[in-house]
């Protein structure tokens, strides 16, 4: 089986990286060389390659489904919003500037270049590569300069489905106008649709989707039901709000209670994932003071604009509440961004997230925190609270004074990192919750201070619950997809004759 399939979506959040993660699994199972691609990204929510660069992390767990280390090949161009105007552009792993949305349409060109020459390269090397969108082909404003939906489908010969969102509403409309607003040559590559997170009798559903393939001329290939299982790895930032996952009850007499404080600009906000894999503990997004009263730990998540998300923070109580926390000997933990909000003073000399200058921290930790040009990138590994860990690096920020604490982790060579200053922890390390040891350490300690009746469980593994999830996702393809119409698609291309519909069709 050789080809290669691209997933659109009606609308950004649809279901592109879920199913795409999806069809890897399914098709790894089968005992297919499968690769994931996403020619462009646009996340906060990102981690570091083994080849030393920086890709979304929807792309690494797509790569995980794959049973593949993640690559910059799978996600060569990576746009981090900084503010509602600019982003950061990550072209191959590497930072490559900075952007406004007109800016960036006129590096596209070059782009596309950059897109299909990679993508090229993997599919010489892989069996089958499963491209997933971005946004929605529909952005017909867009389209011109487009280098991951329709560009990427014509210049890569790529058959199409799209997938709609039911929960949305309107997901029939969705799928007939997302066809129709493309140019005919841009039909020509839309094979079929695929609907996701329906709820109840599918029968329901039939003659609305029969209807559909009488006025396009293209079959629904499945449709995918809800499953409120499916959690991990939300890249999306629409998944950052309200609670997190669906923990099993406690083992204890209490819940822990985690309030992660959600940042307007946060990043890899799914650092607290591994939390809610525990029985007994309860993770929440809070965006106002009253939700810190009571929480067990506060966490200070990754943010691409520390200053200005400090800024926030303080603007609306938040900041204040998470210091009453921590002075009231309640644990407080800052990961990357949110640790450097924890310093005392933040110095961004070259204004690289912020206006240059010196910036007051919370001051919750004794340490001193300047900003580099040049981000730093990598898979370290270590230990931490006395236990084996590995983890990523993705920052500017760096320490450069540190007082009256202890470290928090200490590399395999010895080089100290974060701060272990009692109640309030931090550090620069992204996934270290998803470390077993270090997690249960860090929770028994959160209950002992707090007096929670909570028992830590010795048996939860993060890696076997994403590992889960994934094989969740490919019994969804299996049980619930055409998938000898998915194989025809992927080996043969989008039939040929497709029917095109108006109005951008009309002759």
């Amino acid at each position: 089986m050789r080809g290669a399939l691209l997933v659109a979506g009606t609308t950004s959040d649809a279901g592109k990286s879920v199913l795409v993660a999806g069809l890897c699994r399914w098709l790894r199972r089968q005992g297919v060389d499968v690769a994931p691609f996403k020619a462009q990204n646009m996340s906060n929510n990102s981690v570091v390659t083994t080849d030393g660069g920086e890709i979304g992390r929807a792309q690494a767990l797509q790569a995980a489904a794959c049973d593949l280390r993640p690559s910059v090949a799978f996600n060569p161009v990576l746009l981090k919003p900084g503010s509602d105007r600019t982003s950061q552009v990550v072209v191959h792993g590497r930072v490559d500037g900075t952007v406004t949305a007109l800016s960036y349409r006129d590096r596209k060109a070059a782009l596309l270049d950059v897109v299909t020459t990679t993508l090229a390269r993997l599919r010489a090397e892989h069996d089958v590569v499963v491209c997933e969108g971005a946004g929605s082909p529909a952005e017909i404003n867009l389209r011109a300069t487009d280098i991951a939906n329709m560009g990427l489908a014509r210049a890569a010969d790529l058959p199409t489905i799209v997938v709609g969102d039911i929960d949305r509403g309107g997901v029939l409309a969705h799928l007939f106008g997302t066809l129709a607003v493309l140019e005919p040559a841009d039909q020509a590559l839309v094979a079929g649709f695929v609907v996701n997170k329906f709820r109840g009798d599918p029968a329901l559903l039939e003659p609305g989707l029969a209807q559909l393939g009488r006025l396009t001329g293209r079959p629904t290939l499945g449709v995918l039901p809800f499953a409120s299982d499916l959690w991990i790895d939300a890249e999306d930032s629409l998944g950052h709000d309200g609670a997190v996952g669906r923990p099993a009850p406690p083992l204890g007499r209490d819940w822990l209670r985690v309030a992660v404080v959600r940042l307007p600009r946060v990043s890899n906000g799914t650092d607290v994932d591994a939390l809610a894999t525990e029985p007994g503990v309860a993770v929440r997004y809070v965006t106002s003071p009253g939700e810190v009263v009571g929480a067990d730990l506060v966490v200070l998540p990754g943010s691409k604009a520390t200053v200005s998300d400090l800024a926030w923070l303080r603007e609306n109580g938040l900041a204040d509440a998470v210091t009453a926390h921590a002075r009231a000997g309640r644990p407080v933990l800052g990961i990357c961004g949110g640790y450097q909000m924890l310093a005392r003073t933040i110095d961004d000399p070259h204004g690289v997230e912020a206006a240059p200058g010196r910036h007051a921290g919370l001051g919750l930790l004794d340490v001193d925190v300047v900003f580099d040009p040049d981000k730093h990138l990598g898979n370290p590994a270590g230990t931490a609270l006395g236990a084996p860990v590995a983890g990523y690096e993705i920052h500017h920020g760096r320490e450069v004074r540190r007082e009256g604490a202890a470290p928090l982790v200490t590399d395999a060579d010895g080089t100290v990192e974060g701060v272990d200053a009692g109640p309030v922890l931090g550090t620069h390390w992204h996934g270290l919750l998803e470390n077993d040891g270090f997690r249960r350490r860090l929770l028994e300690r959160v209950a002992t201070t707090t007096g929670a009746g909570f028992r830590v469980s010795t048996t939860t593994s993060f890696a076997a619950a994403r590992t889960a999830q994934l094989d969740l996702l490919a019994d969804l393809v299996e049980t619930h997809l055409d998938t000898a119409g998915l194989r025809r698609l992927i080996e043969h291309g989008a039939p040929v004759g497709l029917r095109v519909v108006p109005p951008a069709g009309a002759p």
